[in-house]
């Protein structure tokens, strides 16, 4: 859609598509990877030794789904690019203008009582993104070797928000539809069900990457070369 935009929008439309689009690449090619990969795993695990015979395709989807978290500039440098380039380096201006869009609706449907389970969740992630983002970016003037420490876990926790956000504004189509008497009761009924799934078993993950990111590089730099211990095979 960003892209459409910039190819037939007006100016002042191209500018602001361009910008999101280079506030949301690094998180769709390294987030979707990263979660696509974890989505494999569990589609062998469910094929149990089976998912190891060829001819079912389950390895091959584990090791193609392996190898686009590498194909995509790796997980690392897609991280460094959003924390450091598109965000601090813009002093948070890129990301403003997304959570600005986030902002907008989540006070558009907030008096939705049945959209209060995803609206009240995402509204404070998205707040909770800003100030995470100005904690690091403080640390990140005293030790420059902050902004590599919580780079990706600052990504994943992103991209955890951007599907959040996406997966509310399919909550509020899919409730739509059904207020309107669709005829496709099941396909709505179950996208409002993957919306609640998202909310409340994967989403709490965003806490961990709070608390990985903020606890600081101490902890990656602190051991003298001396102690580590290396194995000969």
């Amino acid at each position: 859609m960003l892209v459409d935009t910039m190819k037939r929008g007006t100016a002042e439309e191209k500018a602001e598509a361009d910008e999101l689009m280079s506030l949301l690449t690094p998180i769709a090619k390294a987030f979707l990877t990263e979660t696509g990969f974890e989505a494999a795993n569990q589609g062998l695990q469910v094929f149990g030794g089976h998912g190891f015979i060829a001819e079912w395709g389950m390895e091959q989807n584990v090791r193609d789904c392996r190898i686009s978290m590498l194909y995509e500039g790796t997980t690392g440098i897609q991280a460094l690019d959003l924390l450091g380039r598109k965000v601090l380096m813009t002093q948070g201006a890129t990301l403003r203008r997304f959570t600005k869009i986030i902002h907008k609706f989540c006070k558009e449907h907030k008096g939705d009582k049945r959209l209060k389970s995803y609206i009240t969740v995402l509204d404070k992630l998205n707040g909770e993104w800003g100030d995470v983002t100005m904690k690091i970016g403080m640390k990140a003037m005293r030790n420059k070797d902050e902004v590599g420490a919580a780079s990706v876990d600052y990504l994943m926790f992103s991209g955890y928000v951007v599907l959040a956000y996406f997966w509310a504004r399919m909550a509020v189509t899919a409730q739509a539809k059904l207020d309107a008497g669709t005829d496709e009761v099941g396909f709505y009924t179950a996208k409002l069900q993957t919306a609640t799934f998202y909310y409340e078993r994967l989403l709490p993950r965003t806490h961990a990457h709070v608390e990985a990111m903020l606890s600081g590089a101490d902890n990656l730099l602190a051991m003298d070369e001396e102690n580590f211990v290396f194995l000969n095979a």
